[in-house]
């Protein structure tokens, strides 16, 4: 078996400071995803656990946590008082939540943005389980901190869906939202000193302004603008025409 990877890295170089991915189909029929990185490439499946292992029988070692919190609730009458994530347990879930954050960042890339969405909500779900089992709150923010970045990416990837198909609206919204929830974030741990340094806070903010000046006017909007035109031209006349027209717009228009 010939081990070397140099044909490979021959044809494909790696460019500095960019995302430089590929998606193929292996010899087992399985999607599969390459970035190309200084030193060689990494490769993960494009579905279940980027690496296609099982660890403990379970598809992740979330669901083998999970698993064990059904069983503790069904053995202690639903409670989870005495379920805890100890710094062992929260390091692997870190680690293979950093298996799903490479490739979430390829999917970006490659424009699967419902394949962003759904790698997203996973790991904001494994940070929410760490969160509240994690058995100090030292081990809980080794996992929080990243939750900006996180939400601002799982933000980029639900409006730019929206933006596909030119709901504009729908976009702004989730943009909105994502910015609450950062902001919130940070509110909620005592670091509102980091809501005006914040990366992801002004990547979002920036992009809220850029769409919102790209989306077309409503019909209501088309008629106050071309109203307060008129009135700042000294055009009475039309502006009573567009007066009169706001006054027969349905209130959905």
């Amino acid at each position: 078996m010939n081990f070397d990877i140099s044909h490979l890295l021959e044809h494909w170089d790696y460019q500095p400071g960019q995302v430089v991915v590929r998606k193929f189909t292996g010899k087992d029929g399985i999607e599969k995803i390459q970035l190309r990185v200084d030193l060689g490439l990494l490769q993960m499946n494009a579905e279940g656990r980027p690496d296609g292992k099982h660890p403990l029988g379970h598809t992740s070692l979330f669901d083998h946590f999970q698993a064990r919190l059904y069983k503790h609730l069904a053995e202690n009458e639903g409670s989870d008082s005495g379920f805890m994530l100890k710094a062992e347990d929260c390091s692997k879930l870190q680690l293979e939540a950093l298996q799903y954050h490479h490739r979430y960042i390829c999917l970006l890339q490659l424009e699967d943005y419902a394949g962003v969405v759904r790698d997203t909500e996973r790991n904001l779900a494994v940070f929410d389980f760490v969160q509240k089992h994690a058995e100090s709150e030292d081990l809980a923010w080794s996992v929080q901190q990243f939750r900006p970045q996180l939400l601002m990416i799982h933000t980029r990837a639900k409006a730019t869906e929206s933006l596909r198909t030119k709901d504009y609206n729908s976009a702004i919204q989730q943009i909105e939202d994502g910015l609450t929830k950062i902001r919130d974030f940070y509110r909620e741990h005592s670091r509102a000193d980091l809501l005006d340094q914040s990366g992801e806070l002004n990547y979002l903010r920036n992009w809220l302004e850029e769409i919102s000046a790209q989306r077309p006017l409503t019909k209501r909007e088309e008629l106050e603008k071309a109203l307060n035109d008129a009135v700042n031209n000294e055009d009475y006349e039309k502006a009573a025409q567009m007066r009169d027209a706001l006054r027969n717009l349905k209130p959905t228009e």
